[in-house]
C-alpha cells in the first residue's frame, strides 16, 4: 500500500469514509456509543445500539430522498441520527427539521395506534459556525418550548448542534469526555500520536481504527478517494468566499464612489447656491450705499457686517 501521497497519520474524521468508519460500523459500536452519551451529559445512558438502514425515502417513491450518515436506535427504541454537515446550506435547519420526520413517521402503525412515539434526537457535527456572536457557545441543544413559560412542552424531539470551529481549547483545558471528543473531532486529522490527555480505553480503540497505515488496500482506496471529494469540496467552499469577497470589495468601491460623487454633487450646488446669493447681497448693498442709504440699515438689510460694506 503506497501512503507517500498521505502524510497524516490518522484519517480525517470530516470525509465520509472516515466518519461512517468512526461511527458507522458495527466493530465500531462503542466508538458511537461513547460519543453519544458524553453529549447527552449523563440523562440518558446509551447501552447499545442499533444500526438501521440509512436511505429513506418519503411518503410515496417520488418525494425526495434522504440519505443518513448514520442512523440507529437505542435498547429503548429510540432514534438517533448523526449527521457530519461538512459545509454551510442556505436552508440547513429546514433540512434537520425535514430528516427529523423520517425517524418520527416511520412510528406510525397500521390499525389502532394511540400516537405514542419514540424519542428522536438529532445530532448534528457542524464544519461551520451560526451566525451568533458568542464565539464560545457551540453547544446548542433544542427543543420545543412554551414561548411564555420558556419551559420544555415536549422533550421527545431533542436537536444537538455542535459549532465545531468554535471549539478551541488545548489538550491541557480537556475537563470532561465530551469535550476529549470535540478536541478528537477537530484534530484527529493533524495529529501525529494519541495525547497524553486522552487516556480513555475509547480512544485507545479510536486512535487504532483511525491510523492510516492499518487500513486494508481496499479501505486505502476508498479513504484515498473520499479525501479527494473532500479537498475538493473545501476548495470549492474557498473559491467561492473568495470571490464573495472580492466581489463585495467591488461592490463596495463603486457604492462607495457613487455615494461621494453624489455628496459632491449636493456640496457643490450647496456651495453655488451660496456663493450666488453672497454676490446678490453684495450687489445690493452697492445700490443702497449710492443712493446714500446709512451703513447701519444696509447692514440689517443684507446681513453683511459693516466692515464688508465700507469696503464695497
Amino acid at each position: 500500500m503506497n501512503t507517500s501521497e498521505l502524510a497524516d497519520r490518522y484519517l480525517n474524521p470530516y470525509t465520509d469514509f472516515g466518519f461512517k468508519k468512526l461511527f458507522g460500523t458495527e466493530m465500531n459500536k462503542d466508538l458511537l456509543i461513547s460519543f453519544i452519551n458524553s453529549l447527552l451529559t449523563g440523562e440518558e445512558q446509551i447501552t447499545d445500539l442499533s444500526y438501521l438502514n440509512t436511505e429513506h425515502l418519503g411518503t410515496i417513491e417520488s418525494d425526495r430522498k434522504a440519505v443518513f450518515d448514520v442512523y440507529c436506535e437505542n435498547e429503548k427504541g429510540e432514534k438517533i441520527l448523526v449527521e457530519m454537515q461538512r459545509g454551510e446550506q442556505r436552508y440547513f435547519k429546514d433540512r434537520s427539521i425535514y430528516y427529523a420526520s423520517f425517524p418520527i413517521r416511520e412510528q406510525g402503525q397500521k390499525g389502532e395506534w394511540d400516537y405514542r412515539l419514540k424519542a428522536v434526537y438529532i445530532i448534528g457535527i457542524l464544519n461551520f459556525t451560526f451566525e451568533d456572536e458568542d464565539e464560545n457557545y457551540y453547544h446548542h441543544e433544542v427543543q420545543l418550548i412554551d414561548k411564555r413559560t420558556h419551559k420544555v412542552f415536549y422533550d421527545k424531539l431533542t436537536f444537538i448542534y455542535l459549532e465545531m470551529p468554535k471549539f478551541n481549547k488545548g489538550e491541557n483545558e480537556l475537563n470532561s469526555l465530551f469535550e476529549k471528543w470535540l478536541f478528537v473531532l477537530r484534530n484527529l486529522s493533524r495529529l501525529m500520536e494519541r495525547p497524553k490527555a486522552l487516556q480513555e480505553r475509547v480512544f485507545t480503540k479510536l486512535f487504532e481504527a483511525a491510523e492510516i497505515a492499518k487500513f486494508t488496500p481496499v479501505e486505502y482506496k476508498a479513504y484515498e478517494d473520499s479525501l479527494k471529494v473532500y479537498r475538493d469540496w473545501v476548495n470549492t467552499i474557498r473559491t467561492a468566499e473568495y470571490k464573495g469577497h472580492i466581489k463585495g470589495h467591488e461592490e463596495g468601491v463603486k457604492e462607495g464612489l457613487a455615494k461621494g460623487l453624489a455628496k459632491g454633487r449636493e456640496e457643490g450646488r450647496k456651495e453655488g447656491m451660496e456663493e450666488g446669493q453672497k454676490k446678490e447681497r453684495i450687489a445690493n448693498a452697492r445700490n443702497f450705499k449710492r443712493l446714500g442709504i446709512s451703513m447701519d440699515v444696509i447692514a440689517q438689510a443684507t446681513g453683511l457686517t459693516k466692515e464688508e460694506i465700507e469696503r464695497l
